[in-house]
């Protein structure tokens, strides 16, 4: 193998990741069938079978996850030596990995976050897949769970309920729902109208954030966070808190990167941020909504 160019190779992880042709290009702007040919011609420069292709996605090889790992790898050293770089110039990017409605809250408090008279900016990462902070893809992550892998550092910051919202004031009658669509449905609280009101179900979605504009439309029932839920003036809960779905909630960082100077501030300002609403997060509704 020789002469193999960089961009084949992020283009080969970026199809990893994805699952697909389809999902890799939305993220790079090319067509399917420009990175298809691309995987094409990399698997026969490197003499091996890298995917197993099928009408649902591509899946990684045995010689495939190998040669990804390796590139994950090499991707972390490039992270942690453009980091050093900007950190010389005085100017860095904390990197923030969170759920939809975690980054919903960081983005209504951005000016807790970051200030102007920073030299950091942030970069906020969204979605609702584990942060990995493994090869440095983040800088601070949070998590739905207590991280057990040894070179994470973690924060415990309070509990997290869910209940189901409707419309405020809306008429009553069959409670429909509206939902995630199942294969999107990565957290708990997206596959329980699924699990138990499938029949109900009367749109769906592929974003979370679209469940609270449908919801306060007056679409259906939607499951939300009740942090969300309840500062939503359109909104109301229909019934008691769904206890099946509290969790509790940490922010976590790699061992080696939580004594940088930004990437600390960083972690102390959300860490205020969230503990300030614990009472919200844990379910505990505003006085304007009290009985």
């Amino acid at each position: 193998m020789k002469n193999m160019d960089w961009d084949a190779y992020r283009c080969f992880m970026t199809v990893a990741r994805a699952g697909g042709l389809t999902g890799a290009a939305q993220a790079t702007g090319l067509s399917p069938a420009t990175i298809g040919r691309r995987m094409l011609e990399l698997e026969e420069r490197t003499g091996r079978a890298l995917f197993v292709r099928s009408q649902t996605g591509y899946e990684l090889t045995g010689d495939g996850r190998f040669l990804f790992e390796q590139l994950q790898e090499m991707e972390a050293a490039a992270r942690k030596v453009e980091s050093w770089r900007q950190e010389g110039e005085g100017a860095t990017v904390v990197r923030i990995a969170a759920g939809t409605w975690g980054a919903w809250l960081i983005a209504e408090n951005f000016p807790a976050i970051c200030t102007e008279r920073d030299s950091f900016g942030i970069a906020l990462s969204i979605g609702e897949a584990r942060a990995n902070l493994a090869y440095r893809e983040s800088d601070v992550g949070i998590r739905a769970f207590e991280p057990e892998e040894a070179y994470l550092a973690s924060r415990l910051i309070g509990e997290v309920a869910y209940a189901a919202y409707r419309q405020k004031n809306a008429p009553g009658g069959a409670e429909r729902f509206v939902a995630v669509a199942r294969e999107d449905a990565i957290s708990a609280y997206l596959r329980w109208p699924h699990e138990h009101a499938q029949t109900r179900i009367v749109a769906t979605v592929t974003r979370p954030r679209s469940l609270l504009d449908l919801a306060r439309a007056g679409a259906g029932l939607a499951i939300l966070p009740c942090f969300v839920g309840d500062l939503d003036p359109l909104l109301e809960r229909a019934g008691e808190e769904i206890e099946a779905l509290r969790h509790r909630q940490w922010i976590v960082m790699n061992n080696e990167d939580r004594h940088r100077r930004d990437i600390r501030t960083v972690v102390d300002r959300m860490t205020r941020l969230f503990r300030s609403h614990a009472d919200l997060f844990a379910g505990k509704r505003p006085r304007r909504n009290a009985a």
